[in-house]
């Protein structure tokens, strides 16, 4: 087994707004202006949507050339049911995640129904994206000194 450990660090700018870095790539995290925020970015939630879209896309994209499909783009869109009260404190039995999460697959490429449906089956059991959504994957949160986090 050769793991791999994905690592991103992030800080809180002002109010809402998190600046974030993945390698030598800085992207920044808000929240919409209705809700605190300035906007300056997608909320977490929708990070996580981009996450699991981008993810499916890219492991289309291996799957195909693995598999020689005459597929010539893929193009999705995820849509994810949230009640905001849960996250908020305003009602402890609400679920705080997405009760429900929908991806539109738009497969174009010389493939019957049939063969679209195994070739978007297997692009979901392969991304690791849908693999932590789907599956419980166990969150370990360590108080750092503040030293060591940056």
């Amino acid at each position: 087994m050769s793991l791999k450990t994905v690592v991103i660090e992030a800080t809180q700018i002002s109010g809402f707004n998190v600046e974030t870095r993945a390698r030598h790539h800085i992207v920044q995290v808000d929240q919409p202006v209705e809700m605190g925020g300035r906007d300056a970015g997608p909320t977490p939630l929708e990070f996580l949507l981009i996450g699991l879209a981008s993810c499916l896309l890219t492991v289309g994209k291996i799957v195909a050339q693995q598999r020689n499909l005459s597929v010539r783009n893929l193009s999705a869109r995820v849509e994810g049911d949230i009640d905001p009260d849960g996250f908020l404190g305003k009602n402890p039995a609400v679920r705080v995640g997405a009760s429900q999460i929908r991806v539109y697959l738009n497969i174009d490429g010389d493939l019957t129904e049939e063969e679209k449906e195994a070739f978007a089956r297997e692009i979901e059991s392969r991304c690791p994206i849908s693999d932590n959504i789907g599956n419980t994957t166990p969150i370990e949160l360590i108080l750092a000194q503040e030293a060591s986090v940056a």
